[in-house]
């Protein structure tokens, strides 16, 4: 049975990961989840709620819905229960749980939900078929996933470039893929979903547009970035200096006369 360990989360667990997917969550809220809305009484799955950062906006837009989240980090579960009682939502219920062996009846959900889980998995497919079986018949899975291949910006610079695909070849290294988002259709459809639409959602940042720089390229990016120092470094896939630079690169790409572009896929399929 194909697990997904805690280990494998190429972000870490630190502190400021947690307030990097904070930051992701509230900067992006409009733009990823204003139209996920789930009628009163509807029982939602969330799968892979970390820390809770997507958990309480779902818990906002749909406020008498029954949301049952699950993860496999005990760790950012606790989190997760934290923030939201610090927000006042109630209509949550956490628990631990592997995505690959849920212990949930057949037919269980009425909508199932996956954010930012799949780039992690070696296996995405065989996760939404696990998906699949617990939800009801006519139900919906809403699948959310970024594309690292969809990123450009500017000034780019070798550095920047070089440190950034190092990113990219970190995940692939632990079993990831963060190039998953322009997969999400085919996913969807491999999984045994109907009725599918994908709309890509884009992000992007100039200084005419400072709470994206600062909330999106500074806060999410870069420390998203970052976060894979040790382990690119390490691997051997890029040098500690022109990772700097390349750091360095991209916070340029956040001032005066920078720009970053990059694109979300939000896919939705029936059972």
């Amino acid at each position: 049975m194909p697990s997904l360990k805690s280990h494998d989360y190429v972000h870490g667990y630190s502190e400021r990961e947690s307030a990097r997917l904070n930051d992701q969550a509230n900067t992006l809220e409009e733009l990823l989840h204003s139209d996920t809305k789930y009628s009163p009484g509807s029982a939602v799955l969330e799968a892979g709620c970390g820390i809770g950062a997507q958990t309480v906006i779902l818990s906002k837009n749909s406020p008498k819905a029954k949301i049952t989240s699950i993860d496999i980090s005990e760790e950012s579960l606790n989190l997760a229960k934290e923030r939201a009682a610090r927000d006042g939502v109630t209509n949550v219920e956490f628990r631990v749980e592997n995505i690959f062996d849920l212990p949930f009846e057949d037919d269980s959900f009425d909508h199932v939900f996956v954010c930012f889980v799949l780039e992690h998995l070696k296996e995405p497919v065989k996760a939404l078929a696990s998906l699949r079986r617990v939800l009801k018949t006519g139900g919906t899975i809403t699948v959310i996933e970024g594309d690292h291949g969809s990123c450009f910006f500017h000034p780019e610079t070798e550095a920047g470039v070089k440190t950034w695909n190092s990113l990219v070849e970190v995940q692939a290294r632990l079993g990831g893929d963060s190039l998953i988002g322009r997969q999400v259709y085919p996913l969807i459809k491999q999984a045994g979903f109907s009725d599918i639409t994908v709309s890509p959602r884009m992000v992007y940042s100039d200084s005419s547009r400072p709470h994206m720089e600062e909330g999106f390229v500074r806060r999410t990016i870069i420390p998203m970035v970052e976060g894979v120092r040790e382990s690119a470094t390490g691997m051997g896939i890029i040098d500690t200096d022109t990772f700097d630079r390349g750091i360095e690169d991209l916070h340029r790409t956040a001032a005066e006369y920078g720009t970053f572009n990059y694109m979300f896929f939000k896919g939705v399929g029936r059972k």
